[in-house]
């Protein structure tokens, strides 16, 4: 009984997180609104270095339950960048928790509110977080025939028109890495032998599509491509590498460390043409290949469980994040404890949602 209970107790460890950051969603959303509204007549960097705050505030929260909250250990290695650059951030891709690492990163430069994320085009009918998405520089894409390439070209086009701050999240994988799916993993190899590409062993072959397309779009207007290497540590029974932690089970506390490597490229090392950048591609992900089989899988111990070179343990200041909770937090209380607050908060739910879904599907 006592031990069910202590389970229990510990598999709920992902309530409090949820209720907030979900809870304080609509309170978000109207607070960006009413600034979409007022910014309507103004010129659109206004409205972007605005918006770009009101997303620093937001993720702040995040950040705060899914690294002070869960006392995960984040260690760097490589290149470590301290300041403000237009970057595309390419990453293997093996969680939901991967759109968060990008956040950790952007935190250390002070640039958390430039992120912006090329999704599957599926994670535009979320509630609310849908219709915004696009709204603070994401892209949605569809995979392979369906991709449209000139669409990414003219919204990417806008905002280097614009001097829009761009800090890009892709996963060329397109689909996460799971060492359980053998289907996806074995299609993926099979693909690359196929194509007398490297077959890999802890990434997916990657896709060239929407890396090549923001690269050409944006190359006059970057700085780098940060090419980036994520280990969640952990191994199952048998000591081999096991599936990564979903967002419920990060906030469980269920992973002690995050390893996390970065390669700062300079745009001119990157190839134009697109069937040179494809070789590039993939040249980068044997390179990540290499790295995750000596971390999982490197005869000597002194190798395992890190990435080459020094190791950095990097902490975040409550002081960066802590505020945000209370800030959002106290507001969406503030709202609930009236009657028209109430009703203003359950009616950003619902029409929020329904003008969301519509403005997404008018676009595309």
């Amino acid at each position: 009984m006592l031990l069910s209970l202590v389970l229990h107790t510990y598999s709920m460890r992902y309530l409090l997180p949820g209720v907030v950051l979900l809870g304080t969603a609509p309170t978000y959303i109207l607070a960006w609104g009413v600034w979409r509204l007022l910014s309507a007549c103004l010129p659109a960097r206004f409205y972007q270095v605005v918006d770009d705050r009101l997303y620093s505030v937001y993720q702040r929260m995040v950040l705060f339950f899914f690294e002070n909250y869960t006392g995960v250990q984040i260690l760097l290695y490589g290149d470590l960048p301290e300041n403000k650059e237009n970057i595309i951030y390419l990453a293997n891709h093996q969680s939901t928790v991967d759109w968060i690492v990008a956040d950790i990163l952007a935190i250390r430069q002070n640039a958390l509110g430039h992120v912006r994320y090329v999704l599957k085009d599926r994670l535009k009918w979320l509630p609310l977080y849908g219709g915004y998405f696009p709204q603070h520089g994401g892209i949605y894409v569809k995979r392979s025939a369906k991709f449209n390439e000139k669409e990414m070209r003219n919204k990417l086009q806008r905002y280097v028109n614009t001097r829009t701050p761009m800090y890009l999240v892709i996963f060329p994988e397109g689909t996460r890495y799971n060492p359980r799916q053998t289907k996806v993993l074995s299609a993926s190899q099979a693909f690359a032998a196929q194509k007398g590409l490297a077959v890999l062993k802890h990434v997916l072959t990657p896709r060239i599509k929407a890396t090549y397309v923001a690269f050409e779009s944006m190359k006059n207007y970057l700085d780098a491509i940060y090419d980036v290497t994520v280990v969640y540590e952990g191994k199952d029974d048998r000591g081999q590498r096991k599936a990564s932690p979903s967002m419920t089970e990060f906030l469980c506390k269920e992973c002690p460390k995050i390893h996390i490597h970065i390669d700062r490229i300079d745009k001119k090392d990157v190839p134009e043409q697109q069937e040179d950048m494809r070789r590039w591609l993939h040249e980068r992900f044997e390179i990540k290949d290499k790295m995750l089989i000596e971390f999982y899988d490197s005869p000597d111990p002194e190798r395992r469980n890190k990435f080459p070179g020094k190791t950095v343990n990097s902490k975040l200041s409550i002081k960066k994040t802590l505020p945000s909770v209370l800030i959002l937090s106290g507001l969406t209380a503030g709202m609930l404890m009236t009657e028209i607050g109430r009703k203003l908060y359950i009616y950003t739910w619902i029409y929020g949602t329904l003008l969301g879904c519509l403005w997404v599907t008018i676009k595309t």
